[in-house]
Order: structure tokens, then sequence, then C-alpha cells
């Protein structure tokens, strides 16, 4: 939504919001561009009327901002459907949907075309650091966009990708999420099905060449040209794929159909950035980049902020800040940051925040997907719907939980030492913990 007010804003409207519980760096964004930010969702925010309200798919009926534009009969529409009317009629789309990775794959598809001199609009889920920015317009006719499954507002339950038409689709991964708007897989790979049926006969598919579950979504029926790419290390398949793989993933060579062209080395680790970057030279070469020139951006790609982010270092320990809420997720992770550290300690902090680990669907999977981190530390909200005791109890000695965040701050300031490396893992702002954590390390390095 706060990319939606920076495209609208370049467009010329003026516009404002209403969102609870805002933090950096998308609050930075949007006073940065000139756009009013308000706290809460009090009616009076929409005083005087505007001539038009995007609701997003967090609010629901009873919320008295909703219940305010319904009760006067104030034009309304959803954030997909006014991109899809204002920006994305006339533009090639390169949507780039899946459960994980999306991000970083938008990022990294954004820049590519970018440094090839395309100048593409892009709306990103996150900030690449590339760009400084989560959308801008572009020129015409490449549009970049983050192509989320979840619905798209309380009027509309369809996913918000359904809206957005793609002429190049990215399909990276597909798993179970999303528990509090999906009942099982099942339904989640029936919300892909649509997105493949709007993608047109010239256009192109990138999936996975071994995902089980997109292979279901294309069996339903498939009427565009597919290409796929290497999801994991060793698939040798026909397609995307890497070779001559560095330790952590920091350089590797290109493949497709067996031809080389070129090597990456880069900032990024992880195999799931190979992945990601394979499907992004996939979706480029379809907009006309060549692998080769494309191979040479990502090696100047920077990430994106909040994916495994440096936010400091202190007292000799580093802090990093990320997004992973699943455990795929927080697996790829921490194995790409091992594939980086090496033997250094790896110490995991997570807040169980998402919708889908708040309703304990990732209680049995949560801990084996920490198992690569040294020592684990569980943060337990008074809200949390259900107990971490159990995974606790699956990781041992290396893992506590904690019920506030100044204890949680402590724990780790008082085991972490120099050359340690502590990853935060939230998708929201976890009360400022990062800072919190760099200020304690610093105040005991002090001390001692």
């Amino acid at each position: 939504m706060g990319g939606l007010a920076r495209l609208a804003r370049a467009a010329g409207h003026e516009v404002s919001g209403s969102d609870a519980n805002v933090y950096p760096p998308m609050s930075d964004q949007l006073h940065d561009a000139g756009i009013d930010l308000h706290e809460g969702y009090d009616p009076r925010h929409l005083d005087p009327e505007p001539d038009c309200v995007v609701i997003g798919n967090a609010l629901s009926r009873g919320n008295p901002a909703v219940e305010y534009v319904l009760d006067r009969g104030l034009p309304y529409t959803s954030g997909p459907q006014w991109l899809a009317e204002n920006l994305l009629s006339q533009r090639w789309v390169l949507g780039v949907a899946g459960t994980h990775g999306k991000t970083t794959t938008a990022a990294m598809l954004a820049w590519i075309l970018e440094d090839a001199g395309l100048e593409p609009g892009f709306l990103i889920g996150g900030i690449p650091l590339d760009f400084g920015c989560s959308a801008r317009p572009g020129q015409a006719p490449f549009f970049v966009v983050e192509a989320d499954e979840y619905d798209t507002a309380f009027f509309d339950k369809r996913s918000k990708f359904v809206h957005y038409r793609p002429r190049t689709a990215i399909l990276n991964n597909l798993e179970f999420d999303h528990a509090d708007i999906f009942p099982d897989l099942p339904a989640i790979q029936r919300q892909f099905h649509h997105l493949v049926r709007t993608v047109p006969g010239n256009g192109l598919l990138v999936t996975p060449a071994a995902d089980l579950n997109i292979d279901g979504v294309l069996a339903q029926g498939c009427w565009t040209p597919v290409e796929h790419f290497a999801s994991e290390a060793l698939d040798g398949s026909v397609g995307w794929t890497a070779t001559d793989v560095a330790p952590g993933e920091l350089s590797f060579t290109v493949l497709c159909d067996g031809q080389s062209y070129g090597q990456v080395t880069w900032e990024q680790s992880g195999w799931h950035n190979v992945a990601n970057a394979l499907a992004a030279l996939a979706a480029a070469r379809h907009a006309g980049v060549p692998p080769a020139i494309g191979i040479e951006a990502l090696c100047r790609f920077r990430g994106v902020k909040r994916r495994l982010e440096l936010r400091g270092t202190a007292a000799g320990v580093a802090v990093y800040d990320d997004f992973a809420h699943h455990p795929t997720a927080i697996a790829t992770t921490l194995a790409g940051l091992r594939g980086r550290v090496g033997k250094a300690r790896i110490v995991a902090v997570l807040e169980p925040r998402s919708n889908t680990m708040r309703l304990g669907h990732h209680a049995d999977t949560l801990a084996p997907s920490l198992a690569t981190a040294d020592r684990v530390l569980l943060f337990q909200p008074a809200d949390l719907d259900w107990d971490l005791d159990t995974v606790i109890a699956a990781l041992g000695s290396s893992g506590s939980a904690h019920d506030t965040l100044d204890g949680l701050v402590a724990a780790v300031r008082d085991w972490a030492r120099a050359g340690d490396h502590v990853v935060v893992m939230s998708n929201g702002g976890f009360g400022g913990i990062h800072d919190r954590l760099l200020d304690a390390l610093r105040r005991q390095g002090d001390a001692g």
C-alpha cells in the first residue's frame, strides 16, 4: 500500500493514508514522498472527502474508516484494481509470484532491466537497495510487480495477482501459507491457476524444475510456453541452472540448456538466491535482455532491505534484519548465512508474527528450520495463540522463549561474544529490537 501511495503521488494526485503501527523504512519513504500519514483509522482522516479511497486487504468490516466510507457512499477500490486500471493496462507486466523470494526476485528483475537501460516501473514489497524506493512508474513498456497470492480486499476475495495480467510470470515456488484465508494447499493452487489462466499464449511462465506443487498448478491447464530453472543445488534439469558454485553461493556460472553465459559474483548468499537469480534472468531474456547483460547486472545487485540486511556491528557482534517468517524461508536464510560465515556462531532471534505462524500451523516444522543456528531465542507475546514449549523442547539446550523484549535483548547480550552473528527474523518491526540489541551490546562492550 505504501508503494501504491508513491505511484499515485508520482501520477500527480494528492495522497494521504491511514495505517496502524507504521514503522521504517516504509514510513520514512512515505514522508520523503510528501505523503501525509495518519496513525489509526479515525474517520476524520477522510475529511475533506477524497475522490477515491484505496482500501488495503488488512481492513475488514467493522473498521471505523471502512464503515465511514460505506455509510457516506464514498468511491472506493482495492489496491490491485487501482494499479491495474491506472498503470498496468498498457504495460508489459512482469509478475513475480510464489510463497518465498518474491521481493528479492522482483528486485533482481527490475535491476536487470534498469541496468540494461530500460527504466522499468515497479511495485515491490520491500525496498531494493539499488533503487532506494519500493515503487516508481518508470517508462513504458515494462513494469515489474510483486504478485502476491493474498486476498485483494474485504470486498474482493480473489488473490491480488489475478488483477495484474502479466505477459511474463515467475512462479518461484509454492507451499501452504496464509492459513487465515486459505483452508489448504489446493485452495492456493486454485488461485495460482487463476493467475496462469491470465498469461497470454505469447507470454512466458518461468517455473522451478522440481516443485510438485507448481507442477500440480500447471497440470490444471497451461496455454503459455514454460521455461524451468533449477530450484535446488545439483538440479541438472534442462533449462536455467548453475554450476561452479562457490561456498556460500557467492559466485556461480549460469547455464541455459547446457550453454554457459557467464559467471555471477555478488554479495548475496544461499542457494535460494541462486534460484531467484536464474528465474530473474529467464524473465529478463523474455523482455529482450541477453543473459550476459543480465549476469553483469546481478554482479552489481546490492540486495533488498530486511533480507539478511546487516544493521550494524557492536562489540564484534554482527546484527542482521531478515523478513523470514515461514520455516522454509527461515531455513534457507540461516543456511545462506552459514555458508557465508563458516563455523562462526549464529544466534537466531524469531518473532512468530505472521497470521499463519500465530495460528500454530508451523509448530512442528519450526524447530527443524532453526537447526542451523547455534542459539535460538523465540519471542512469545501474551496474545500468541499457542505455546512455544514444544518448539523449545525440540531445540533442546540451544533454545529459549522470552515474553518481553527486554528479557530477549538481555539474553542475547549475555550470550553473544565477538565474532557471533545475530539474525533477527520477523515480518514486522519487532519493537525496534535491532537498535536495542546493538545499543545493549555496545554498552556491554564499553563496560568491559
